[in-house]
């Protein structure tokens, strides 16, 4: 017998941050293992942000997909509120209740950024007899208001009280669950940690696993502005997506060694040169730079450029389709999984991962085959050392030797998901044992 599940999600196409696709990837596995999925999400006008329409072809078709309008953000700014989910809260939880009511669904998924209307999520399932799941793409509860605070800097009392409050709404939703999933099991561990009763609690790690239908989605389209076209007379290595204020240290690191690798290779100072997109987050042209700084700092500005403004993920897409090697790096924190790792891997570029030991990405990228190559690159708790700047050296001298251009070749290839695909399969299967389970808790 088919099940069926209610998948709340704010951020969904034609949005283009990077939480639009969690649901989104998820979505073409569940009726192969007996789950039929209905979207609830916000309509286009309700975001602030760039919206991106041609990302509707990438949901699949005959999925149900319902609407409701946040309120606008021009109401709500004057209260000091801008959040998506506070002005979406009422509207979600309405047409949840509604939909919960008239027809049968066996569990209720609820999926977060952002967090707040997630808190309405046990009591709607429970009332309608439906099991509750909820999802985390970042933890609910992070270093903010702890260790981290405003622009990078450290905590002030508004953070603090902000997260003061994000504990007992963490708390309240993940005690009232039946299951929970999410993007890393680090993820999971540090709420353990915070709510004991998960140990109980059926979970499981889902990674988010791009789908070789979206590089080939990216292939088809309009060739890439000339501003963000590479050349073909270097080497380029592209890093896209957010410097987060946890990475900072990492990056710097990532700087040191490719100063420190340009002084002792001259091939390194001519052909490589290392280009960021997406730094900021933000859509706004006069986004601020956030590597450029940090390279001028470790005196390797001339082979460093930043387009700080977020991009697509169709742009980003193309860009990871088309460069001679991907640089990821990632947080101090354990937890921390990008999202662009998967794109990444579909794009077949040779890369270097820079990530603290014991996170996701390690232990994925360390399972790779040899082909091509991948530098994986961890760090203690402690952050960056010696050991890991040899390393980091040893890499950029690599990526000195690599053919000019062959980032153009590569793009011409068919997409090869022999990667990926296993994953992307492991993930939806492992959420359908949590829904599963979390059904049969509720039932007992």
């Amino acid at each position: 017998m088919t099940r069926r599940v209610l998948m709340v999600s704010p951020h969904f196409p034609p949005d283009s941050s990077a939480a639009t696709h969690r649901v989104r990837l998820l979505l073409p596995h569940l009726p192969a293992l007996g789950w039929e999925p209905t979207v609830l999400t916000v309509t286009p006008d309700s975001h602030v942000g760039v919206l991106e329409p041609a990302l509707e072809a990438l949901v699949p078709r005959g999925v149900r997909v319902e609407r409701v309008r946040a309120l606008p953000v021009e109401l709500t700014r004057a209260a000091g509120i801008g959040d998506l989910g506070l002005r979406s809260w009422y509207a979600l939880r309405s047409r949840a209740h509604a939909l919960l009511t008239a027809e049968r669904f066996d569990a209720l998924f609820w999926t977060v950024y952002p967090t707040w209307p997630a808190r309405s999520g046990p009591s709607l399932a429970h009332r309608a007899g439906a099991a509750f799941v909820l999802d985390l793409q970042d933890p609910w509860v992070g270093a903010w208001g702890d260790t981290v605070g405003p622009r990078g800097g450290r905590p002030d009392i508004r953070s603090r009280m902000s997260r003061a409050l994000s504990v007992g709404a963490e708390r309240d939703t993940v005690v009232g669950a039946d299951g929970v999933t999410a993007v890393s099991a680090g993820t999971i561990d540090a709420l353990a940690a915070r709510v004991p009763e998960v140990r109980t609690t059926p979970t499981a790690e889902v990674p988010l696993v791009a789908l070789a239908a979206d590089v080939t989605w990216a292939r088809d389209a309009a060739p890439l502005p000339p501003s963000l076209q590479f050349t073909s007379d270097h080497v380029h290595v592209l890093w896209v997506g957010t410097l987060l204020p946890a990475g900072t240290l990492v990056l710097r690191a990532i700087f040191d060694a490719l100063a420190e690798a340009a002084r002792r290779d001259a091939r390194v100072r001519e052909r490589v040169r290392v280009h960021f997109v997406g730094t900021s987050n933000e859509s706004r042209t006069n986004a601020p730079s956030r590597a450029l700084p940090l390279a001028h700092d470790a005196g390797i500005g001339a082979l460093v450029t930043e387009h700080a403004p977020r991009v697509g993920y169709r742009e980003a897409l193309q860009l990871l389709a088309s460069a001679d090697a991907v640089l990821l790096g990632g947080s101090t924190e354990a937890h921390y999984t990008p999202s662009r790792l998967y794109p990444a891997l579909l794009g077949g570029a040779p890369m270097l991962a820079v990530y603290r030991e014991g996170s996701h990405p390690v232990s994925v990228l360390r399972a790779l085959p040899a082909e091509p190559p991948v530098f994986t690159v961890a760090f203690g708790a402690g952050g960056p050392d010696y050991t890991t700047r040899e390393a980091l050296v040893s890499a950029w001298r690599a990526f000195a030797a690599l053919p000019v251009g062959s980032g153009g070749s590569r793009a011409l290839q068919p997409v090869n998901d022999a990667r990926t695909a296993p994953l992307a399969a492991s993930a939806a299967a492992a959420l359908v044992r949590v829904l599963d389970a979390a059904v049969a808790r509720r039932a007992r």
